[in-house]
Order: C-alpha cells, then structure tokens, then sequence
C-alpha cells in the first residue's frame, strides 16, 4: 500500500498557492496557482496524491480535516440534491467533483493528522507546498 502526506498552502489567503504529495520522504506531486486559497490547495493536494496512486490502494495523510468531511461525509449527500446544500452554495465545486469522484474510484483512505506539532511528513509537506506556492517544481 502507498503512502502519501499532502499540504496545501496560501500566503496571502486569497493569493498565491501551492501543494506538495509526500511519499517515501520525498515530493512527488507539486503544483501552483498565481490566485487561490488555501482550502483550493489542500483540496488539489489530495487530488494529486489519489491520480499519483494510479488506481493502487493508498493512505493519505492531511491536516485539512474540512477536505476529509467533504469528501467523507458531505459530498454524497450534496450529490444527491444535484450539488447543492440547503444554506448557499458549494465552495470550490470543481474540486469538490474531482476529490469525490477520484475518491470512490480508487481504494484511498484519508487520515487526518494535526497540522505543524513537529509530525516530519507533514512537515516536509507543507515545506514543500511553500516551495510550489513560491514556484519549486519537480
């Protein structure tokens, strides 16, 4: 099974993003927006982390505990009411799809881990992610 550790970062938040995928101790996915936030990058992040998986069971680690619920617990039932919720509309649609669909196609699990208390994977992923957000790349 592989393992990943993504991040998303945005400074300033609307601003320039970035995302790492972690695996082995080592970037393996980046990726960058001149205009983004935060939520879209930790959202792109394990988008890239299933697609890198290539369709082989895998675990992700992320500390967006937001992105974890979308695609876990809320996702089916917006699904259900054509994409929609009962108070406003769904942020970052697009990306919301993507994860959820990725999701139940590939055998993923999502594994929250909280976010900058010395955790090295998830260190080197937001490090990374910085990295892409200020325009690294593979």
């Amino acid at each position: 099974m592989r393992i990943f550790y993504t991040d998303g970062s945005c400074s300033p938040n609307p601003g320039p993003g970035g995302f790492a995928v972690i695996e082995n101790g080592q970037p393996v996915a980046l990726g960058a927006d001149k205009d983004s936030t935060n939520i879209r990058m930790e959202g792109l992040a394990l988008i890239a982390a299933i697609k890198y998986a290539d369709g082989e069971e895998c675990t992700i680690h992320t500390d967006s505990e937001f992105w974890i619920n979308v695609i876990t617990k809320w996702a089916s039932g917006w699904e259900a009411k054509g994409w929609k919720k009962s108070k406003g509309e769904i942020k970052n649609l697009d990306i919301v799809k993507e994860a959820y669909q990725l999701y139940n196609d590939v055998p993923a699990t999502l594994v929250w881990v909280k976010a900058h208390v010395g955790h090295d994977q998830n260190e080197l992923a937001d490090e990374w992610a910085n990295k892409a957000r200020k325009g690294a790349t593979l």
